[in-house]
């Protein structure tokens, strides 16, 4: 386990992950706002878990991870950090399964992220992007204290996000996270 929370653990993705990746990856609200990845069957949801996840955890230490409720282990959605060949900063992703959205989840998966990117990877700024019709991610991003920053268009999109950012020196880590 790579971080635990109140409600929440945060691991790895990996073997035996596929059929929850497959249902997250083709939900209505994952394909709005963050957008087609074409997985439509196991196999599909491997490829994506190996060629993601897996090897952003290889080439910078870090990814996309499973989030999953404490009690009964079971997946509730993603969270994690993402470098994109795009954006100078590390930034922070995260998507929900409906189930589980409007609960605090999300909030409280990416306050961990956060917390460990600061704490344990050391970065020094992290930021968001998101579908700028994505309220309820920009609402969350703003309760983690990120900021706006404007608009960035990431190559192959066809449009604008909105982006958001966070200097760790804008943030007292031991205050917020009580540790």
């Amino acid at each position: 386990m790579l971080i635990e929370t109140e409600r929440l653990q945060i691991r790895r993705l990996g073997p035996g992950d596929e059929p929850f990746i497959l249902e997250l990856l083709n939900e209505p609200a994952f394909l709005q706002n963050i957008g087609d990845r074409g997985v439509r069957d196991l196999a599909g949801a491997s490829a994506y878990i190996r060629n993601g996840p897996v090897a952003s955890y290889e080439r910078h230490g870090f990814g996309l991870y499973w989030a999953g409720l404490r009690e009964g282990d079971i997946p509730a959605g993603i969270c994690g950090l993402l470098k994109r060949d795009y954006l100078d900063d590390v930034d922070i992703g995260f998507a929900f399964l409906e189930r589980y959205r409007g609960k605090g989840y999300g909030f409280e998966a990416a306050s961990a992220v956060l917390e460990y990117g600061w704490r344990t990877l050391g970065l020094n700024r992290i930021v968001a992007i998101t579908a700028p019709h994505n309220e309820a991610s920009m609402g969350l991003l703003r309760k983690l204290g990120m900021r706006a920053e404007g608009t960035i268009q990431g190559p192959g999109a066809d449009g604008e996000s909105r982006l958001f950012g966070c200097e760790r020196s804008n943030v007292d880590i031991d205050a917020r996270f009580g540790r």
